[in-house]
């Protein structure tokens, strides 16, 4: 973004939203097509990592190589941590190995298990030796904690301090330490077995007077996550107990890390983007700069599911083929029936995997919810009845062909509300991730009850 006085740009910060401009954006192409570092280098300089990650992430493939070609000397940890998994290999291979590995030199040990858990063994040889030992052996240490777990998403860099000591001690260790992690919310207390006993917020340190003891101003959040807890109940815990970060501890209660609430909010956002890529049936790993063969091999398998489903669907009009040659308006309204419950189903449905995934919906109130559900569904096709009677009495002048439609309407709308809750639970149940699958039974479901009602009850009604 430039200034028209001054030509120089302007902090991104300043766009409300706080996404690069366009006009910024229109002068990076110019600096690429121009092939000018240092111009590339002006515009980028007041920019935040993560905002450069994304303009990476924007680009073409063939503008991307440019891109690094021009700013690769200019590369940190910082933006390297931001970046996409979806390109992250193709921006490492581009980079030369030096500036590669000062990049990984600068991050946290949770960023580089990040980095470096999904490469091959010669990949991640050549990241981990640019690290010094006891880096490198704190990340090895946390690559050998389960996929998805406390122990891969916490950093080693952990600041402790003796039980017994006063604040004034902990801030001279503070003040005399050059190791120190960059950023970090509370100092864990340990006993002598290095079992975190509490922790002291930064801001309780500096506001209390230098003979207070510690454990005197410990924080009531305290709590402790195994190294072996599943990132996602983590995140549930951060954001339940509004935790700022919390030790990580081995088997035998030992500190072995610290997560804190950026690294918690990171796997909430990839959980929520998972549901719903889960609940479109596009595949739980989609990313904006996947190619077209990527894109289409994730979403090829669904769409075959749901011809299955709907080649079921059509099963059930086959059946009622001589009731729909004899009355042609059955073929005009049926598709409303099968619609309305569709819909009302996905509403049930992505409030109850929402539930489910962030722990609300619990055996304590499920069937207060799905009574809940069963009520709003009646009402829903009462309501909806009503309007379609009218429709179908007024569009075709047939009283029994409006109250036929009313009452599969009430049928679908009921059995939509009811199979869009019972169907996750019951996936769930069966230890099935209930956003992968959901949608698909769901809409089989209220297309062939709506189906089966509308035509069933025409065929005993109007023939």
């Amino acid at each position: 973004m430039t200034d028209q006085n001054t030509d120089q740009p302007t902090e991104p910060g300043d766009d409300e939203d706080f996404t690069p401009r366009r006009e910024l954006l229109r002068q990076i192409d110019e600096a690429l097509d121009a092939g000018d570092a240092a111009r590339l280098e002006a515009l980028l300089e007041p920019m935040h990592g993560a905002d450069i990650a994304d303009i990476i992430e924007r680009l073409t493939p063939a503008e991307r190589r440019k891109f690094l070609e021009l700013y690769s000397i200019e590369m940190d940890g910082e933006i390297l941590s931001e970046i996409d998994e979806a390109i992250r290999d193709e921006v490492i291979e581009a980079l030369p190995k030096e500036v590669l590995a000062e990049a990984v030199r600068e991050m946290d040990s949770d960023d580089v298990v990040d980095l470096v858990e999904d490469m091959d063994e010669g990949e991640r040889e050549e990241i981990l030796s640019a690290l010094d030992d006891a880096d490198r052996m704190a990340v090895e240490q946390s690559l050998t904690y389960p996929e998805y777990s406390a122990g891969r998403l916490m950093q080693s860099e952990v600041v402790t301090a003796p039980e017994h000591w006063t604040v004034g001690e902990a801030i001279d260790f503070l003040r005399a330490e050059d190791w120190l992690p960059e950023q970090f919310y509370h100092v864990i207390l340990v006993d002598p077995r290095r079992h975190p006993v509490g922790y002291v917020a930064l801001g309780r340190l500096l506001s209390a007077k230098r003979s207070v003891r510690l454990k005197d101003i410990t924080e009531d959040s305290f709590r402790t996550i195994s190294a072996y807890a599943d990132e996602g109940d983590v995140a549930y815990a951060f954001n339940q107990y509004h935790l700022i970060s919390a030790p990580v501890v081995d088997n035998d209660d030992r500190l072995v890390g610290v997560i804190t609430i950026d690294d918690a909010m990171s796997v909430l956002d990839e959980e929520h983007e998972e549901d719903i890529l889960r609940l479109a049936g596009v595949g739980d790993e989609s990313a904006i700069t996947d190619s077209v063969m990527e894109t289409l091999w994730q979403r090829l398998p669904w769409l075959m599911i749901n011809l299955v489903t709907a080649v079921v669907a059509s099963l059930v009009i086959a059946i009622f083929e001589g009731t729909i040659q004899k009355i042609v308006a059955l073929a005009v309204l049926m598709p409303i029936v099968a619609s309305m419950g569709g819909n009302a189903g996905t509403q049930t449905l992505t409030v109850a995997v929402r539930a489910l995934a962030t722990k609300s919906l619990t055996g304590s109130n499920v069937w207060r919810v799905v009574r809940r559900e069963a009520i709003v569904g009646l009402l829903n096709g009462l309501a909806f009845a009503v309007v379609m009677g009218i429709v179908a009495w007024i569009w075709f002048d047939g009283v029994n062909l409006a109250a036929v439609i009313a009452i599969a309407m009430v049928v679908n709308l009921c059995v939509a509300a009811l199979a869009g809750i019972l169907i996750p639970l019951g996936l769930e149940k069966a230890g099935a991730d209930p956003a992968l699958a959901s949608g698909t039974f769901v809409t089989t479901v209220t297309d062939v009850v709506g189906f089966f009602a509308f035509l069933g009850l025409a065929s005993a009604v109007l023939v």
